[in-house]
């Protein structure tokens, strides 16, 4: 019971409440270096500099560069997983092969034509592509 009345409510609160903020402002450390890295419209040292203010300086560093770069963080920020997008997409069509039933019997025509597949293969695949 004594450990109880040494530690008292409002300073779990508040051990808690700097936990919090203390989880957020490395969260913003790692969003705001990615950002610097990622950046191709400054050079190595203007990333440097960037790098050097958020360190020095580290509050205000952050907060000037989060004033200063919000748009520009935002807009690559969607670039970036507009192409992590477009990827996927990409891949899991070229996986996924192609859904057209006539584009599946033309590419097994030409592999029975070539002699890669046997007439009976062929004739299962296009029984699989009309069947959908």
């Amino acid at each position: 019971m004594l450990a109880a009345t040494d530690y008292p409510f409002l300073e779990v609160f508040w051990t808690i409440l700097i936990f919090v903020g203390f989880f957020i402002w490395i969260w913003l450390l790692f969003i705001i270096f990615a950002d610097i890295f990622r950046r191709s419209d400054i050079g190595g040292w203007g990333k440097a500099g960037w790098i050097i203010f958020v360190i020095l300086l580290p509050y205000l560093g952050v907060f000037v560069y989060l004033i200063a770069e919000h748009k520009g963080m935002t807009e690559r920020t969607i670039k970036q997983q507009e192409a992590a997008k477009s990827e996927m997409d990409s891949y899991v069509r070229s996986v996924a092969g192609p859904s057209d039933p006539t584009e599946q019997i033309a590419r097994a025509q030409e592999l029975l034509r070539s002699g890669t597949i046997s007439q009976e293969e062929f004739d299962s695949i296009k029984r699989k592509a009309l069947a959908g």
